[in-house]
C-alpha cells in the first residue's frame, strides 16, 4: 500500500523539525508531502531540509484549503492511503500503522484518531471547555448522520482511495474535520476510530482562541445541518 503522509504547516518552522523526524522513525514506509500554507517564517525551507515534498500556497487557505490540496496530490500520483498529521507536533505517528490497518483489512474508508478510546487514552485532551464542545459535536453528528465517534475534532486521520477522490473533489473550509466525517458518511464511506495519544503543541499558539471557539462550534454546527440530505 503507498502511503502519503499529509502534513498541513502554518508557520510551523519550529515544530516541524521533530514532526518529520518522528515520521521517519515511526513511517519510513510513507512518503511525506508538508502543505506550507501561506506562511511567513521558513516552514518550506525547514521541511524540504527534512527531504519532505512542498507544497506552497501563495496565500493562507485555511485548514480544508491546504488538506485538499494534500489530497489532491495523493489522487494525482496514485496513493492508496493519505495520512493526515498536523504540523505542531500534537499528533504521535507511532500510531500511523495502527490508522492504517482498519484500510488494509479493508473495513474502513475513513480513520480517525481518537485521544478518547483505549488503553492509549490519555495525553493531552485539551480543556473542559473543549471537551464539552467535543461531545456536543459527537451528539450532533450521532443525531444529524448515524455515524458514532468520540474525537470529531481529531486531525489524525488516514483516508483510502474512495476518501482520496472524495475530498480532492471537495473538502470544507475553516474549521473543516467534523463536516469531514459528515461528508464522508454520507457519500457512503465507512468511518471508523482508532485510539492514539496526544501531545500539546510546543511552540506557538493554537489558532482557534475563546471567541474562536465560539464561531466554531456555530459554524460546524450550521455546516453538518445544512449539508445536502440532512434531515
Amino acid at each position: 500500500m503507498r502511503v502519503l503522509v499529509i502534513v498541513p504547516a502554518y508557520n510551523e518552522e519550529r515544530n516541524l523539525p521533530g514532526v518529520l523526524r518522528a515520521l521517519h522513525e515511526h513511517a519510513p514506509f510513507a512518503d511525506v508531502c508538508v502543505v506550507d500554507d501561506g506562511s511567513s517564517d521558513a516552514t518550506a525551507e525547514v521541511a524540504a531540509s527534512h527531504g519532505a515534498t512542498v507544497l506552497q500556497a501563495p496565500i493562507n487557505l485555511g485548514i480544508g484549503g491546504a488538506m485538499q490540496t494534500g489530497y489532491l496530490w495523493a489522487q494525482r500520483r496514485g496513493y492508496d492511503a493519505a495520512v493526515q498529521i498536523d504540523g505542531d507536533g500534537q499528533h504521535d505517528p507511532r500510531f500511523i500503522p495502527a490508522a492504517l490497518a482498519p484500510l488494509r483489512d479493508g473495513v474502513a474508508d475513513v480513520v480517525i484518531g481518537s485521544r478518547f478510546l483505549g488503553e492509549d487514552a490519555g495525553g493531552f485532551r485539551s480543556t473542559a471547555a473543549r471537551r464539552a464542545g467535543i461531545r456536543y459535536l459527537c451528539w450532533l453528528l450521532r443525531l444529524t448522520n448515524g455515524v458514532r465517534v468520540t474525537d470529531p475534532t481529531s486531525g489524525f486521520r488516514a483516508t483510502g482511495r474512495a476518501a482520496i477522490a472524495l475530498y480532492a473533489k471537495s473538502y470544507p473550509s475553516d474549521y473543516p474535520e467534523p463536516e469531514a466525517i459528515a461528508v464522508a458518511q454520507r457519500s457512503g464511506l465507512r468511518v471508523v476510530e482508532v485510539p492514539v495519544r496526544m501531545a500539546a503543541r510546543e511552540h506557538g499558539e493554537s489558532s482557534i482562541g475563546t471567541l474562536g471557539a465560539l464561531y466554531y462550534f456555530v459554524k460546524v454546527s450550521l455546516s453538518i445541518l445544512l449539508l445536502p440530505g440532512a434531515p
